[in-house]
């Protein structure tokens, strides 16, 4: 029989950083600054509106579940992020039209505060999209390298206790498992190589689990699973996990 599993209960503040802060990650960032300030409700929210019953059905006990489980509050939530684009969260919003102007106006200062670093990004992986606020490196394992530095700053600005990545990107081109996907030993000589299996996505995923921060992965393609990086996570008990979580934004929109 496995041991149970010790869950510290939440404590300070989460520092949310996201790659790609388009159309998915303004209406999801601009949604959570207007239910924290009771504008807006967070519908589709599994965590905040929905409930679990306990017992039988005749006991009538059926609590929400952000009352049952110990989770962190919205308010506890530190948003940042990458982009291709300089424009901060609001610009981003407004172009993506997705939510209505008024709303968007009655969080501005929170999403103005919200300006995007330099992303790492590769037009080869995702063709119909260009852009200037890019990082440069001598290969793809310095690339990695800065990412982790923007994590070190944006948790020591923020005092952050905790921290999460979320895939938000565009969706890259089919990329095939191969011979670097399949060690760490491999994968991390992929990047000083700069080889081309190794997507940016996967150079994400690789930043966040070496900084010891869960990485969930919002769109369809490779990304942190690949065997390299399931051990790289295993080895350093840093959860991962997403297949295509943003499909129903478009959808929405």
């Amino acid at each position: 029989m496995s041991k149970g599993m010790k869950i510290d209960p939440p404590s300070g503040k989460i520092g949310v950083v996201v790659p790609g802060l388009g159309a998915v990650s303004s209406t999801f960032i601009a949604g959570v600054e207007a239910v924290k300030r009771g504008l807006a409700k967070p519908i589709g929210s599994l965590t905040q509106m929905g409930t679990i019953r306990l017992g039988k059905r005749t006991e009538n006990r059926v609590p929400a579940i952000k009352d049952f489980v110990p989770l962190a509050s919205l308010d506890d939530l530190v948003f940042g992020g990458w982009d291709i684009f300089p424009d901060d969260v609001y610009q981003a919003a407004i172009k993506a039209g997705v939510l209505e102007r008024g709303l968007l106006d009655s969080v501005r200062p929170a999403l103005e505060r919200i300006r995007p670093w330099p992303a790492v990004f590769d037009k080869a992986y995702v063709r119909k999209l260009d852009g200037p606020h890019v990082k440069k490196g001598a290969n793809k394992m310095e690339l990695a390298e800065q990412l982790q530095e923007d994590i070190r700053q944006f948790q020591k600005q923020h005092q952050l206790s905790r921290t999460i990545m979320i895939w938000c990107g565009s969706t890259e081109v089919y990329i095939k498992p191969g011979a670097v996907h399949q060690t760490i030993e491999s994968f991390e000589q992929g990047l000083q190589q700069n080889d081309p299996a190794i997507a940016p996505s996967m150079i994400y995923a690789y930043a966040a689990i070496k900084s010891g921060i869960p990485y969930a992965n919002g769109a369809p393609n490779l990304s942190a699973d690949i065997p390299a990086l399931i051990q790289l996570a295993k080895e350093r008990e840093v959860p991962i996990c997403g297949k295509d979580l943003k499909t129903g934004q478009t959808l929405m929109k």
